[in-house]
C-alpha cells in the first residue's frame, strides 16, 4: 500500500532540498508506518513511506534499476494482483529480479514496455517513475481510481503525492481554495481531475501524466467503454462467479494478516464466503486450510435505540453473525459508544485524513475507529465496497423519478434535502456566488456526454446505462476516496474486489434487463453466490453503512456547537451563525437526522479551517 511523494524541478538542484522532501514524505507516515525512504537526483526527488504487505524484507522504496544511460527509479503504492504472471513473462524476456515484490515487477515492466505497462496491470495502484534517461517523470493511476494520486505544476516542473497534504507541505504549494474548489466540496459529486486546492489536480482514474522539459501532458489509457454483450443469462451468471473467484483468490495474497469486512449484507457476505472457501482448502502439499477472519461494526445500546426507517430496516449484527457461522469465519464485532464517536480528536483525525471537510460525520468517525481496532489484529482487509455501483444496488435505480431526473440520480432522491442544507448553511453572498444548481447541471451534462450508446439499445436501456456510468465514474469515487483515506490513516490496507476492471467492464455492458432478471437489485451477484450464503442474507433488503442513533451522540454535538458559537471561529465567515443557533435550540432526543448532519458539517468545516488555514478566494 504505502504513501509517496515527489518533486521535479528542472531549474533547481534538488539534492540541496532534502529538508523539503523529508517534510513532504513525513505527511505520508500514516500510510506507511513500516519504513521510510528518499531518493535525490539533481532534478528529481522522491519520497516513500511503506506499509509492508508483500516481500516484507525486500520491497524497500524508492527502488532503482541502473541502465547505461542512467537510473530508472520508482515510488509505488497499492497492489498489482497479476504480478506473478508478469514476473514470469519478464523473466522470459531476460529481466532479473532481486526481490519478490510487486514493486520491482512494475519497475521492470516499465523498462520493458514503457508507459504501456499500465495496460498490463491488474490491481489498485498509483506510482511515479523518474526516468533519468530522458529526464522524464511518469505518473500512473489504476483504472477505477482506488489509489489516490495528486499533482501540482510549478514554474519549472511538478510536485506530486498520494494525498494533497504531501504537496501542501512544500512552500511552493498554493494553500488556497476558490469558488470552484468549494463547489466540489459541497456538490456531492466528484469531478474527475478535481483536487479542491487551487493549482492542484488529481491524476484521473485510468490516467497517465508525463512531465519533462517540454511540459506536462495527460493521457487516458483506460475508460469505461460500451461493448456488445452476447452471453445469455446462464453464461453471464457463471462468468460473474468465475471472475469473483479469481479476483478474491488474487486479492487474498499477502505476507501479513488479512481479514474481511462483514456487515451481513449481500456484498460483504459474498466476499467473505468466497474468501472462506479459498482459504479453507488444503494447500498444495496437504497442509490444512485456515479460517478467514471477519470484522463488523456495532454500537453500544444499538438494540435499544435502533428505529427502522426507509434506509435501514434491520440492524447488521444478526446477519453478520449468521454469515460467520455459515461460512465458518473467525468473527468479531467492534462495539463503539457515542462518546468515542463524538470525540473531537476523532473528528480531527478524520478531517486530517481526508484533507477536506467533506465527511459523513458519525459514519466516518465510526469507520475510523473500526479500522483502528482492526489494524491491531490485521493489516489487510477485503471489502464489499462498490458492488452497488457495479451491479445496480441502490433503491433509486428502481425509482421512476430518479430514472427520469436530468441530474445525478442520488441527488434526485436520496440527498435532495441534504443538498439544500449544504447551501443553506452558507451566508447569502457565498450561496449566490456558488450557484450550485448551475454547477451540478454542468457537471451532469459533462458526465452524460461521455456515455456511448450500444447498437440497437432501447431508450430505457440507454438511460439505465447512463445511470450505471454515473455511479461508476462519479458516485463511487467519493466512496473509494473515503475508504482509502480513512483506512490508510491507521495503516490498514483495504482491498476492493468489486473494483476489478474486468468485472466492472463485463457487468457494465450487461443489459439492465439482465442485471435485474428476477425483478430485484443485484440479481447477477445474488445468483452468482446463491450457493454460498444463507437464505436470509440473499433476501435481505440493502442497508447502507450504519449510523449511530444514540441521542447522547446528538447531545454531544449540540454541546460542541454551543461552544463553537461562543467564539469568533473563522467558520462564521462562511456559515450563517443564526442558522446554527437555531439548531442548538432543538432537543437532542427529537432532532431529525438531516438537521444533525448539518450540525456535523459545520463542526467538520471548523476543524478543517483550523487544521489547514486555507486562503479562501471567494
Amino acid at each position: 500500500m504505502c504513501g509517496m511523494t515527489g518533486w521535479v524541478s528542472f531549474d533547481r538542484d534538488l539534492t540541496q532540498q532534502r529538508a523539503q522532501l523529508d517534510a513532504m514524505t513525513q505527511t505520508m507516515a500514516c500510510r506507511g508506518p513500516d519504513a521510510e525512504g528518499v531518493w535525490l537526483d539533481r532534478h528529481a526527488a522522491l519520497g516513500h513511506r511503506r506499509l509492508a504487505v508483500i516481500d516484507i524484507e525486500g520491497g524497500t522504496q524508492p527502488m532503482s534499476v541502473p541502465t547505461d544511460d542512467g537510473p530508472v527509479t520508482i515510488v509505488y503504492t497499492g497492489e498489482v494482483y497479476n504480478y506473478t504472471e508478469l514476473r514470469g513473462e519478464l523473466l522470459r524476456r531476460g529481466h532479473r529480479f532481486e526481490t519478490r515484490s510487486d514493486t520491482e515487477v512494475v519497475l521492470h515492466g516499465y523498462l520493458e514496455w514503457g508507459e504501456a505497462v499500465a495496460e498490463r496491470l491488474n490491481g489498485m495502484f498509483a506510482f511515479a517513475v523518474w526516468d533519468s534517461r530522458a529526464e522524464k517523470l511518469v505518473l500512473i493511476r489504476d483504472r477505477m481510481g482506488v489509489k489516490p494520486l495528486y499533482y501540482s505544476s510549478t514554474d519549472d516542473g511538478v510536485m506530486f503525492g498520494s494525498e494533497p497534504k504531501a504537496i501542501l507541505a512544500n512552500p511552493l504549494a498554493d494553500r488556497a481554495v476558490d469558488l470552484a474548489g468549494l463547489r466540489e466540496l459541497v456538490s456531492f459529486t466528484q469531478t474527475p481531475g478535481s483536487a479542491v486546492w487551487c493549482g492542484m489536480n488529481e491524476v484521473v482514474p485510468g490516467g497517465l501524466v508525463t512531465v519533462d522539459r517540454s511540459g506536462l501532458r495527460e493521457h487516458r489509457y483506460w475508460t469505461l467503454s460500451t461493448r456488445p454483450h452476447t452471453d445469455d443469462r446462464k453464461t453471464t451468471i457463471a462468468t460473474v462467479r468465475e471472475l469473483l473467484e479469481d479476483i478474491v483468490s488474487r486479492q487474498l495474497v499477502s505476507d501479513v494478516p488479512r481479514c474481511t469486512l462483514l456487515s451481513g449484507g449481500l456484498d460483504s457476505s459474498a466476499i467473505t464466503a468466497l474468501a472462506a472457501a479459498k482459504l479453507g482448502r488444503p494447500g498444495e502439499h496437504g497442509e490444512p486450510g485456515e479460517k478467514v477472519r471477519s470484522f463488523a461494526v456495532d454500537f453500544a445500546g444499538r438494540e435499544n435505540d435502533f428505529v427502522a426507517d426507509e434506509l435501514r430496516a434491520t440492524t447488521d449484527a444478526p446477519y453478520a453473525l449468521e454469515v460467520a457461522a455459515h461460512v465458518g469465519s473467525q468473527h468479531e464485532s467492534i462495539v463503539l459508544d457515542h462518546a468515542a464517536i463524538a470525540d473531537p480528536a476523532v473528528r480531527r483525525a478524520v478531517i486530517t485524513a481526508r484533507d477536506s471537510p467533506l465527511s459523513l460525520g458519525d459514519m466516518d468517525n465510526s469507520l475510523y475507529l473500526l479500522f483502528k481496532a482492526i489494524r491491531e489484529q490485521s493489516t489487510v482487509a477485503l471489502s464489499g465496497e462498490s458492488a452497488d455501483e457495479v451491479f445496480g444496488g441502490y433503491r433509486w435505480f428502481f425509482q421512476p423519478e430518479a430514472q427520469a431526473a436530468q441530474t445525478f440520480p442520488w441527488m434526485a432522491v436520496f440527498v435532495s434535502g441534504a443538498r439544500a442544507q449544504v447551501s443553506d448553511r452558507f451566508n447569502a453572498d457565498i450561496t449566490a456566488a456558488l450557484d450550485l444548481p448551475a454547477y451540478i447541471r454542468d457537471r451532469y451534462s459533462d458526465a452524460v456526454g461521455e456515455v456511448e450508446r450500444a447498437e440497437g439499445e432501447s431508450d430505457h436501456e440507454m438511460r439505465m446505462r447512463v445511470m450505471c456510468y454515473l455511479h461508476l465514474t462519479r458516485f463511487v469515487r467519493m466512496l473509494l476516496e473515503r475508504k482509502d483515506r480513512i483506512s490508510m490513516a491507521v495503516g490498514l490496507e483495504v482491498r476492493v474486489p468489486f473494483c476489478d476492471h474486468r468485472l466492472v467492464e463485463y457487468v457494465y455492458n450487461t443489459p439492465w434487463s439482465l442485471k435485474t432478471f428476477d425483478g430485484r437489485e443485484k440479481s447477477l451477484l445474488r445468483a452468482a453466490t446463491a450457493d454460498l450464503l444463507p437464505e436470509s442474507v440473499l433476501n435481505r433488503v440493502k442497508a447502507p453503512y450504519p449510523a449511530t442513533l444514540d441521542p447522547a451522540y446528538t447531545g454531544a454535538l449540540l454541546q460542541q456547537s454551543k461552544e463553537l458559537l461562543t467564539t469568533d471561529d473563522p467558520v462564521f465567515g462562511l456559515v450563517d451563525r443564526s442558522w446554527l443557533e437555531d439548531i442548538t435550540r432543538q432537543d437532542s432526543a427529537t432532532m431529525p437526522i438531516d438537521v444533525r448532519n448539518g450540525m456535523e458539517r459545520v463542526l467538520d468545516l471548523s476543524t478543517w479551517l483550523d487544521l489547514y488555514r486555507p486562503e479562501l478566494r471567494l
